[in-house]
């Protein structure tokens, strides 16, 4: 199946949150060897800790990711504007990175800020996905 050219941005959006995800795991993965944490047990609730960051910020990407999926289809079998629904994902995607590496940084009013970029990202596709059935 070939995608409308129209929203080859939202696709690659989609491609380049899951190479960020994946990344995401692979440094939480050397954290956790590096700080020799046995897997099955709880990571310390500890900002401090590179681990517990890197831990969180998986987990915040966890928690969003499903969402962007869906509206990103649905946007995309709606028939939504490409431009609102490309630069809103792509807003999503920045939005993620930049809170990944705050997070990691643990600049936390930077990392709010960041989050709350993401968000507007979502709400954008939701909106675009919804123009066209009013």
């Amino acid at each position: 199946m070939q995608v409308n050219d129209a929203y080859s941005m939202t696709v690659l959006v989609m491609g380049l949150m899951a190479a960020l995800s994946f990344a995401q795991l692979l440094i939480l993965d050397v954290a956790g060897l590096k700080g020799r944490h046995k897997p099955g047990h709880p990571i310390e609730v500890d900002q401090s800790s590179f681990l517990f960051r890197a831990f969180r910020s998986h987990a915040n990407t966890n928690e969003s990711v499903a969402i962007f999926i869906l509206l990103a289809m649905f946007g995309i079998f709606s028939a939504a504007s490409p431009n609102w629904l490309n630069n809103s994902a792509a807003l999503y995607l920045l939005g993620r990175l930049l809170h990944m590496l705050f997070y990691y940084s643990n600049y936390s009013l930077a990392r709010s800020v960041a989050f709350g970029l993401s968000l507007f990202g979502l709400a954008g596709m939701l909106i675009a996905g919804f123009l066209p059935w009013l």
